[in-house]
């Protein structure tokens, strides 16, 4: 979840995954993907960015958890996340338990 700015300056927190679009219009614009619209103060790209954190937080947690970065890096490949720093394809997962 995410805390975003109505216009009338209320916060409120928004499930990140239910975004399916943002625009600029001139004011912040969120479609969900149910449809509804929500309008709020933040811009898209500060958007864009609290999603990310929050998103980088969840994957540190699940970090934290594993036993060895070989499995993050499995879970980072099953969530299309490119962990090596290289753009590109994301990296294949190596089996799990295997230790190289």
């Amino acid at each position: 979840m995410i805390e975003l700015t109505r216009l009338n300056g209320r916060p409120m927190m928004l499930n990140s995954d239910l975004i399916k679009t943002a625009e600029a219009s001139p004011d912040t614009m969120l479609t969900l993907i149910n449809g509804e619209k929500l309008i709020v103060r933040e811009e898209i790209s500060e958007v864009v960015e609290r999603v990310l954190a929050y998103r980088a937080r969840l994957l540190a947690v699940v970090a934290r958890r594993l036993h060895n970065f070989g499995e993050l890096g499995h879970i980072a490949a099953l969530a299309s996340l490119d962990v090596t720093g290289q753009h590109g394809a994301p990296p294949k997962p190596k089996p799990v338990g295997d230790t190289e």
